[in-house]
């Protein structure tokens, strides 16, 4: 279940922006840390479906001191809608923390495009419904 998001989707922003969600669920899973320090925006705001509230350095240490294990992250239903330099994907994600702890929510994530390319600058979670 790898490869491309699917979405309806023609622009070329939009593409960048699957691209880039991508590399964001690869760096999430195989805890990337390079990876994450260039796609987070200095200023993000990560609201995970518990509500906690983390900042760009706690995602980052979460992921790289193995606290945040993910061994998979699909995306489902997504939606990307583009307002110039800001993009807003909407989508359901199903993450997997071992294989009988598996998180099924819907989330929000708002990238913004700088001279360092998207960032990611917000990301709200909401647990589904059992």
């Amino acid at each position: 279940m790898g490869g491309m998001l699917f979405a309806a989707t023609d622009t070329p922003a939009d593409k960048e922006i699957l691209a880039v969600m991508d590399a964001y669920r690869d760096a999430m899973i195989h805890n990337k840390a390079d990876v994450l320090e260039r796609l987070l925006h200095n200023d993000l705001s990560f609201v995970h479906s518990a509500g906690q509230l983390e900042r760009k350095a706690d995602v980052l240490k979460s992921v790289t001191s193995g606290k945040n294990v993910i061994i998979r992250m699909e995306f489902s239903d997504t939606t990307v809608r583009t307002y110039g330099n800001t993009s807003l994907v909407r989508c359901r994600v199903d993450l997997w923390h071992s294989e009988t702890n598996i998180v099924h929510m819907n989330v929000l994530h708002a990238w913004i495009k700088t001279p360092a390319g998207w960032q990611l600058a917000a990301r709200q979670a909401t647990r589904l419904a059992q």
